[in-house]
């Protein structure tokens, strides 16, 4: 089974995504967030092709943009929002539209982006960027050894959730509940 990069995020966020997209599959009612969140990121694309790589503080690379990557070793596969090569390796650059600060579920999707394109370029990454669009503040992400085992418990729990078809508890934090595009389908939350 190839598990998707988001699949990190949504389990972090919430397993019970997990458990409504892969065990029993349901409608998916698209937000107005998720809309204004994609056009958020194509505006980002547009803009940051006339940017220098100043908030990254880059001197030089190339960006590349919605790169898709897939791994059979790891299991996984997703589309990147956007990466620079430079003389030194490939940096991640996964862009959000939150005005909160990036959740632990982002940097551990931004991990997993890591892994992906040192699979496919042959060399460590050893940090990546989350930029935040409301803020245009741009976050450094380390990725360290034990990210990457972090990452890999988590591939290998999704699996275990999706195989067992277990239904799984909902978050802790109920105000992530309060705009779910899965809330209908959860009879036990707020």
């Amino acid at each position: 089974m190839t598990l998707k990069v988001g699949d990190i995020k949504q389990y972090l966020y919430c397993p019970r995504i997990i458990y409504y997209t892969y065990v029993a599959p349901v409608d998916r009612k698209v937000t107005p967030k998720m809309v204004y969140g994609k056009e958020e990121h194509i505006e980002f694309e547009r803009l940051e092709r006339r940017r220098t790589l100043r908030a990254y503080r880059l001197a030089e690379g190339e960006r590349r943009f919605r790169t898709p990557l897939e791994s059979p070793r790891l299991g996984l596969r997703g589309v990147l929002d956007m990466h620079v090569v430079t003389s030194l390796g490939c940096l991640p650059v996964e862009v959000k539209y939150t005005a909160s600060r990036p959740g632990l579920n982002h940097k551990y999707q931004l991990v997993a982006y890591a892994m992906l394109l040192e699979d496919a370029y042959g060399k460590p990454v050893r940090h990546g960027y989350l930029y935040l669009i409301p803020s245009k503040n741009v976050y450094v992400v380390e990725i360290t050894p034990n990210a990457r085992a972090f990452v890999r418990r988590m591939l290998l729990q999704i699996a275990d959730l999706i195989r067992r078809e277990t239904f799984p508890p909902a978050t802790r934090r109920a105000g992530r509940c309060v705009d779910c595009e899965y809330r209908r389908f959860c009879g036990d939350v707020v």
